[in-house]
């Protein structure tokens, strides 16, 4: 499972999901790539899932991306306690996707297996996404 080795504070804030994102935006390092059309959390699971399920459609040879990264600690407090008495421990780790982020990048010779390789990934992901290929440009 992805997480971060170290980090400088153990709980965070929520913060907001609006707006469109900084960066990260336009492919890369492969020919295709999944862009999300709509904000959300990330889980380190379903970016483990989502990976498994690109891996395993393409079988040998190919190269897939992970261009986003769980760094954001999300807190939960144990079933059944009072109201107060703080805020809850760390239990899983997310990243913070707006529209129009690239999450993985795929690079495979044949195009219709990379397209079906990442409609399997879109699949296992809580937001709306795209399949986004790169236009060759001779």
């Amino acid at each position: 499972m992805l997480m971060p080795r170290k980090v400088k504070h153990r709980k965070q804030q929520r913060g907001r999901t609006k707006g469109a994102a900084k960066g990260g935006t336009e492919l890369s390092f492969g020919e295709f790539g999944i862009q999300a059309l709509e904000p959300g959390w990330i889980t380190a699971r379903q970016i483990e899932a989502a990976r498994i399920a690109m891996t395993r459609h393409i079988k040998r040879g190919g190269k897939v991306w992970i261009n986003v990264f769980p760094d954001k600690p999300v807190t939960e407090k144990p079933a059944e306690t009072r109201m107060g008495s703080g805020k809850g421990n760390p239990e899983r780790w997310v990243a913070v996707v707006k529209p129009g982020r690239v999450m993985f990048e795929l690079s495979y010779p044949n195009r219709d297996i990379a397209r079906g390789a990442l409609e399997r990934a879109i699949q296992k992901l809580p937001i709306k996404a795209r399949v986004i290929t790169r236009e060759e440009v001779i």
